[in-house]
Order: structure tokens, then C-alpha cells, then sequence
């Protein structure tokens, strides 16, 4: 399941009591234009038909309260055939701006309260003296410390002029930790019907993770108890319904809404490394969001005649995705899927 997946789900089990959620579906549109991100998702409709009876008694006192929700109200009633709020929404009117906290400063000490100390003054060596003027042992202290920076600087790689542009890191499913893991137990989520939460070992020394997936819909919980499964496990834990999930297991979608489990190779053992062809290596600790790494190289990721997972990339052969030995990874019966 993806990351937007994983979001649309826990909006899913919050519809009911979208009225306690308010403040937090106000935050989430802040940060982006739909709720699981920048692209439409039939949660978007599910939360519209749900908050939209509340919604118009926020106007017109109520508009810089809850800004960002009727913003994306009136923006999918304007273009989603059969969304209507039933109200307008006058996006013209002019709200006060938004006042984001800032971090306090902490005081300065007053210069003449306590005296620099011997380690201070070397600190900084362009300490005025009682003229004005730095001495000209200040002031060879000053030059040889930046001469010394500089080189430092020039020695790790770091002499950028200005001339040349910064490089530029393009994303490979190199940098995603793809792992086998064991799904030593499964329960449901106690607060979230579509959710199951699995105890799930991937080789990591502080022993098996917490995952949540949104299977509920797709396999019985028997089908969720001691197998193996491919796991992408250096996503950024997600926070789903009360239950911290640290990472995802990987299934393979048809277009009709069919669901598999992607399955390792028959051998492969918990917390063996996986990995395309030709992106063997090593992946980031924690993917940063900001950096869309699983969002850009995903849409690669589909399945074959043979049902083998794959990572498609224009003009270039499909890389397979493989243990160690070469086995291939496959799901049961899905030819071009969606594998997320």
C-alpha cells in the first residue's frame, strides 16, 4: 500500500466523525491541494459528502477559521461532476492573514553583565579593541582561521562558487529499502474497520515492526497470519488511528480494484535485502517526503506476462526485481499492475 493509500485509508475511518476531525482536515489542506496530496482521490469525495452538511453554517463568520477546507470545497464542486456543497463560497473576500507561530528567541546577554573569558575572546578574534579597531594579532588570528575554513571547506568537496549549480540527486529504487518480512501476527485495528495491524519481522536488530495496511477489503484475517510478504520499510512512519505504522507491504493492484500480495522468493528468509536490477544500492534511512523519492520511482513499478514485479523506465530494458541469487518476486494472477 502507498503512502497516499495509507493517508486516504485513515480518512476513510474518520468520515463517520469527520465533526471531531475538523481542525485536523483544516491543517491537512493547508500543506496540500487534495487530502492524500497534489492528485485527486475518491477520499476527496468521501470527506466532501461528509463535511459539507457542517460546512455551511461557516459562512460567512466561520471562513478564516476553516480557509483551507472551503477553499478545496469550492474547488471540487467547480470541477467534479456530481459534487455540489449546495452553497457558494465567496473565495474573493478579503480574510485576515494567517499568523504562523514563530520560534522565540532566546535573549541576549547584556555584553556587561559578565566579561568575556580568555576561550571567548579567542572565539572571536575581531573583538573591537578600546579604540575601535581589531589589533593586528586580532586581525592575523581572523585571516588564518578563514583561510583555515576555506580549505576545509574546499577539501570535503564544498567549493562551490557559485559558478557551478548544485548537483542534482534524481531518484532510483535504489534509494528504497525493499526487504522480505514475516507477518508473525495480524489483528484488526481496534478503531479503524478497513485497517489491519500486523506484528512483522524484517531483520531489524530491535526486533519486528508495527505495520497497519488497509486490507480489511481484500484478505481474511487468516490469509494475514505467518506468511511472508516484500516490505518497503523506510518509509516515514505514519501515525494511523492512535497506531504508529513503520512501514508497508507491497501488493500488486489490478485496474478492476483486484488486490495480491507480492510474493519473495520461495527461500528468502526475513530481512533479506530485495532490489532491481542494476539499483543494488544503498537505500536512505528514513525516504524524506519532501523529496518525493517513492512518489517519482513507484509509478514504475508493474508486473509482466509471468506475473514478475518490474521497474519500467523509457527506452531501457525492464529491470526485475530480485533476491541476492536472481529469484524474481511475483504476485499470483495481476499482468500490468499497479505495485504499490
Amino acid at each position: 500500500m502507498s503512502h497516499s493509500a495509507a493517508i486516504a485509508s485513515q480518512w476513510t475511518s474518520l468520515a463517520p466523525h469527520i465533526e471531531d476531525h475538523i481542525v485536523e482536515l483544516n491543517s491537512t489542506l493547508q500543506k496540500s491541494t487534495y487530502i492524500t496530496g497534489n492528485e485527486i482521490n475518491e477520499i476527496d469525495s468521501i470527506i466532501f459528502k461528509a463535511i459539507t452538511p457542517l460546512a455551511k453554517s461557516w459562512i460567512p463568520n466561520s471562513i478564516a477559521q476553516y480557509r483551507h477546507i472551503l477553499r478545496w470545497i469550492d474547488l471540487l464542486q467547480n470541477t467534479v461532476e456530481g459534487l455540489d456543497a449546495g452553497f457558494k463560497i465567496d473565495l474573493n473576500v478579503e480574510l485576515p492573514r494567517e499568523i504562523k507561530e514563530k520560534k522565540e528567541k532566546k535573549p541576549v546577554a547584556d555584553a556587561k553583565a559578565a566579561p568575556a573569558t580568555p576561550a571567548a575572546t579567542e572565539a572571536a578574534p575581531t573583538q573591537k579593541g578600546p579604540r575601535g579597531k581589531p589589533s593586528p594579532e586580532e586581525i592575523a588570528k581572523a585571516k588564518a582561521a578563514k583561510e583555515a575554513k576555506k580549505a576545509a571547506k574546499k577539501a570535503a568537496g564544498g567549493n562551490n562558487t557559485g559558478n557551478t549549480p548544485p548537483t542534482v540527486i534524481v531518484p532510483v529504487p535504489s534509494m528504497i529499502d525493499i526487504r522480505v518480512g514475516f507477518i508473525e501476527k495480524a489483528i484488526k485495528h481496534p478503531d479503524a474497520d478497513s485497517l489491519y495491524v500486523s506484528t512483522i519481522q524484517m531483520g531489524d536488530e530491535e526486533g519486528p515492526r508495527t505495520v497497519c495496511s488497509g486490507l480489511v477489503k481484500h484478505f481474511e484475517l487468516e490469509e494475514m497470519q505467518k506468511r511472508k510478504v516484500i516490505v518497503i520499510a523506510n518509509l516515514k512512519p505514519v501515525n494511523m488511528r492512535g497506531i504508529k505504522s513503520c512501514a508497508m507491504v507491497l501488493c500488486a493492484a489490478s485496474p478492476e480494484g483486484k488486490i495480491e500480495f507480492v510474493n519473495p522468493p520461495t527461500d528468502s528468509k526475513a530481512g533479506d535485502k530485495l532490489f532491481f536490477e542494476g539499483f543494488d544500492g544503498t537505500p536512505e534511512k528514513v525516504l524524506n517526503p519532501k523529496k518525493k523519492i517513492w512518489e517519482t520511482v513507484q509509478p514504475g513499478f508493474t508486473t509482466v506476462e509471468d506475473f514478475s514485479v518490474v521497474y519500467k523506465q523509457e527506452g531501457k530494458p525492464d529491470a526485475y526485481l530480485v533476491d541476492k541469487a536472481g529469484n524474481h518476486c511475483k504476485c499470483t494472477s495481476i499482468v500490468n499492475a499497479e505495485v504499490r
